[in-house]
C-alpha cells in the first residue's frame, strides 16, 4: 500500500467491478476497516461497518447509489452516509477519493 503525504492508496479500480463493494482492512490512520463502492461509474469510501449494529457494509449490496446493510437492510447513501431506511439512525462517513493511473486513493482531508 503505498502512502503519500495527501493520499492513501486503496486498491487497483480493476479489483472493484461495477455495483461491487471491497473492504480494505488495515488502511493507515483507520482502526477500523473502510469499503470502496463502485457504483454509476464512480468509486466512493466508506465505513465498512453500520451505524446501526456491528454488520460489514461490504457483505451487503449496491442500490441506486447505496448500500444496503446485510443484517436489518439499511440503506446508506454513498456520497452523504445518511441512512433512508430505519433501523439505521445515524449516518456513515464517507470519504474523498480519486482514481489516478488505475488506482483508488483516498484523498486525505485538509486540517
Amino acid at each position: 500500500m503505498m502512502i503519500t503525504t495527501d493520499r492513501v492508496e486503496l486498491c487497483a479500480a480493476a479489483d472493484v467491478d461495477e455495483g461491487d463493494i471491497l473492504k480494505i482492512d488495515d488502511v493507515p490512520g483507520f482502526t477500523a476497516p473502510l469499503a470502496v463502492v463502485h457504483s454509476g461509474g464512480t468509486y466512493y469510501c466508506i465505513d465498512d461497518t453500520c451505524s446501526h449494529q456491528d454488520a460489514s457494509l461490504s457483505d451487503g449490496w449496491v442500490d441506486e447509489g447505496c448500500v444496503e446493510c446485510p443484517l436489518h437492510e439499511s440503506r446508506f447513501d454513498l456520497c452523504s452516509g445518511k441512512p433512508d431506511i430505519p433501523p439505521a439512525r445515524e449516518p456513515i462517513r464517507t470519504y474523498p477519493v480519486e482514481v489516478v493511473d488505475g488506482i483508488v486513493y483516498l484523498r486525505r482531508e485538509e486540517q
